[in-house]
């Protein structure tokens, strides 16, 4: 077992990067991304590679207690000092402290700021009673009750996401360690911490980062009760109350975290849940149903799974009709299978992708990322079978990511983010797997990465005809 990430395998995915991000430049010269945009790629990947080694290696033996609290001010340093860099840096490219383009951000802190002086419970029946739709009313009220004590301030709200963002990495650690080891966890733990897309969305004023703290909770929660012996009501209702939570911030989120519960109640081994727990689990299950059935809830997630094929073709026809001619071929079909693996970076410049520059260097660790993955999901199937016992966080990926890659956003890193730290608790699976026989997959994988960065570069441009 490989208990941190290699100095060889870190060095290997910078190198890399380096090379397709030189030959995209070099080939696609006009379209090249701006200076600072290359300087955030290579600090993103760099920074990634080697504090992930660095830190993974360091800290094996760290007492538990101790780890914990470095990964958590770690973590909380790196966001914070983003944050306050992106406020400026945002309001010197765009004169707001709002990012590219910017639209659900400054949505929210306007209403946010409607609120300010509302009585909480007239904003609770704004955003939870009188309406027909609660997604993203969850993100409002969080703020509505912050702009209570922080008034207009738009840099608070960020650096209170970095810390539930630094809190979502200890999650990772607890979730991983009972999924796939000590070892495995801490490295996972340790990734999270450094992956530049969880830092990048602590910088803006969007849901990603308190959103997926709630789910990652929702998961740890739920695996918690799942193999714990002894259970009670808070330890039921704590998971049930995190599930209704991430309705009220994407509705489809939530479908996906009941969906895996239901599922990991099912499949997981009797040995691990018990007869009796699953038993009173189900009947748990089946009147949350009952109780919701009908609701706003209900009605919005079968409103969303029934019009799913009429978004993904309008999405479609909207891309064909801003002259993305090769849009028309990114069906579900063709998308689904590379959910682990996606999104795909944008090296280029290309329709004032901006964000999408900004982050590219994380989309790339992720691809690269992909590899570990793929060995992970393999052995849990066909070698260690041990799939059963993993089934809560498996079925919410594949749920989720198998919803988005059916819709129109299935290349959108935004909503793709959330099957994250899952993918990340896999990836340090698939690297403490490591050895001579699937290394030679990995070794494989080295081809595939670059030329899955090219390629995109290339379908972006062609698709536009602008070469």
């Amino acid at each position: 077992m490989i208990p941190y990430l290699p100095k060889q395998i870190a060095t290997k995915g910078i190198y890399l990067y380096l090379g397709v991000l030189t030959a995209v430049s070099l080939v696609f010269f006009r379209h090249a991304m701006s200076i600072d945009f290359l300087i955030m790629g290579v600090m993103w990947v760099v920074g990634f590679f080697l504090l992930s080694n660095y830190c993974s290696k360091k800290w094996q033996e760290t007492p538990q207690k101790k780890f914990l609290l470095n990964l958590f001010l770690i973590a909380l340093g790196l966001r914070w000092a983003w944050t306050i860099f992106a406020y400026f840096y945002y309001f010197i490219k765009t004169g707001m402290p709002f990012e590219f383009s910017a639209g659900d951000s400054i949505w929210y802190y306007e209403e946010t700021m409607g609120n300010v002086h509302a009585n909480i419970k007239d904003v609770w029946d704004y955003l939870f009673v009188n309406t027909n739709s609660i997604s993203d009313s969850g993100y409002i009220f969080f703020l509505s009750l912050l702009s209570k004590l922080t008034g207009e301030s738009i840099l608070i709200p960020r650096l209170v996401n970095g810390i539930f963002s630094a809190g979502t990495c200890v999650l990772i650690y607890f979730l991983a360690k009972r999924n796939i080891g000590e070892e495995g966890s801490r490295l996972a733990a340790v990734f999270s911490c450094f992956m530049p897309n969880f830092i990048f969305y602590c910088g803006t004023h969007l849901k990603e980062s308190l959103m997926i703290f709630l789910m990652v909770a929702f998961l740890e929660r739920a695996d918690y009760l799942l193999r714990s012996k002894k259970y009670n009501v808070f330890t039921i209702v704590i998971p049930v109350l995190l599930a209704l939570s991430l309705f009220s911030f994407r509705t489809v989120l939530g479908g996906a975290a009941v969906f895996a519960f239901v599922t990991a109640i099912v499949f997981t081994n009797t040995a691990v849940i018990g007869k009796a727990k699953r038993y009173m689990l189900i009947g748990w299950g089946l009147l949350a149903v009952f109780t919701f059935t009908g609701g706003t809830i209900m009605n919005e997630s079968e409103g969303l799974w029934e019009q799913r094929e009429d978004n993904q073709m309008a999405k479609r026809s909207v891309q064909t009709a801003r002259g993305n001619q090769w849009a028309k071929y990114a069906t579900g079909t063709v998308m689904a299978p590379m959910m682990f693996v996606l999104p795909f970076p944008t090296m280029v410049d290309v329709d004032e992708q901006y964000n999408q520059q900004m982050i590219s260097g994380g989309n790339y660790v992720r691809n690269f990322l992909g590899g570990f993955v793929l060995i992970a999901v393999f052995s849990a199937i066909f070698i260690t079978k041990n799939w059963r016992n993993l089934s809560l966080i498996g079925s919410f990926v594949i749920a989720y990511l198998g919803i988005v890659s059916t819709s129109g956003f299935a290349n959108s890193e935004r909503f793709l983010l959330p099957g994250l730290p899952v993918l990340l608790i896999m990836a340090a699976y698939g690297v403490t797997l490591l050895n001579a026989k699937n290394y030679k997959f990995i070794k494989i994988w080295y081809w595939v990465v670059p030329v899955m960065g090219f390629a995109w570069a290339f379908f972006k441009l062609g698709s536009r005809g602008l070469f």
